[in-house]
Order: structure tokens, then sequence, then C-alpha cells
């Protein structure tokens, strides 16, 4: 495999950087340092610091993906709660430091940067469009009892998630997550 591209650097470099210090508290000169590029470097690859955290977003989805979702050789439920307990491991592993890239550049910039916001928005979208989908064949094949929605039950679900997340990084331990596999799997899911 070749050397990473200057892109590529910038692209890597920033997932950590935005997850450590946010949108607003990074800037250019602190990702273009964090990559060992030069600075100018930078407007030849992205127009903006936001189009970079996009494409910073992209690569975090790229590795966290919805690939435990899809496995339709495993039991809906259990694809499910594979997909919880993945994202779990990747924040525990971080020491509880950093919660969900989405999430958190969500809720930094969506009130001030539209474009952005309404890629975030699509992002949520799919992921809770996934999560339904495996809920329906969970009520399919009667391992879900409940006929509520699977796409209300699949947005809530995903809520409750993104503040579980929250909530690990105040408390800066596990409990929020066993809370909200308790809730969702032996209450919500049931």
């Amino acid at each position: 495999m070749g050397r990473p591209s200057v892109r590529q650097k910038l692209v890597e470099a920033s997932l950590d950087v935005f997850q450590k210090t946010g949108f607003n508290g990074t800037s250019v000169q602190d990702l273009t340092d964090a990559a060992g590029v030069p600075k100018g470097s930078f407007y030849n690859h992205f127009k903006s610091k936001e189009e970079l955290a996009l494409e910073a977003l992209k690569l975090y989805i790229d590795r966290t993906g919805l690939g435990a979702l899809l496995d339709n050789e495993i039991t809906p439920l259990e694809r499910l709660r594979r997909h919880f307990q993945a994202n779990w491991r990747t924040v525990k592993d971080r020491n509880y430091t950093a919660g969900c890239f989405l999430g958190a550049m969500s809720s930094e910039i969506s009130d001030t940067h539209e474009g952005a916001r309404e890629v975030f928005a699509g992002v949520f979208k799919a992921w809770s469009n996934a999560i339904a989908k495996v809920i329906r064949e969970a009520q399919e094949s009667g391992a879900i009892r409940t006929k509520v929605d699977p796409h209300s039950l699949a947005r809530f679900v995903l809520n409750a998630w993104q503040g579980t997340l929250i909530r690990m990084k105040v408390s800066k331990g596990e409990e929020p997550y066993r809370d909200f596999r308790h809730a969702v799997f032996e209450v919500l899911l049931r």
C-alpha cells in the first residue's frame, strides 16, 4: 500500500482532533499539525473546516458502520445487540472521552452550518432506517411482541443511544450502557 495522500492524512487526523476538542475548539492549524502537513496544503484539498468535518464523518461511518445490523446470518435482536455493543466498546476503548462523532458534531454545529445539518439529518435517518428494518424483522419472526411502528421504535432507540453516549462521557463508566441495554432489550423490545 502506498503512502497516504495529504488529503487522507488530514481526514484521518481530523477525526481524532475533532473528537478531542470539538469543531469550534479546533483550528485549521491544529488539523494540519496533527496530520503533519503544511497549513497551506489544507486549502488545496478542502474549501472549509466544515467540508473536512463531513469527510471525517464519512470515515467515522465507514469505521463504525452498520455491519452488525446487516448480517442476516444472525437473528435480528442479536444483530441489534451486537451493533450497540460494538459502538459501546469503541467508546469504552477511548476511556469514555469521546462518544458518537455524529452526535457530537451535530449537536455542536447544526445551528450554524446548514449544509452539515442536512448531512447529519440524512445519516441519522439512514441509521434509524437500518434499525427499523431489524426491528421489523424481529416483529415478523415473533421475537418482538410489540406492534408499535418499527420506524418510531428505531428513532426512539437511536435517540436513547445518543443520550446514553453523553451520560457515559459524564460518568466515565458503563452504567448508562447497562441501563440502555436493559431498557431496550429487556423492556421495550421484548
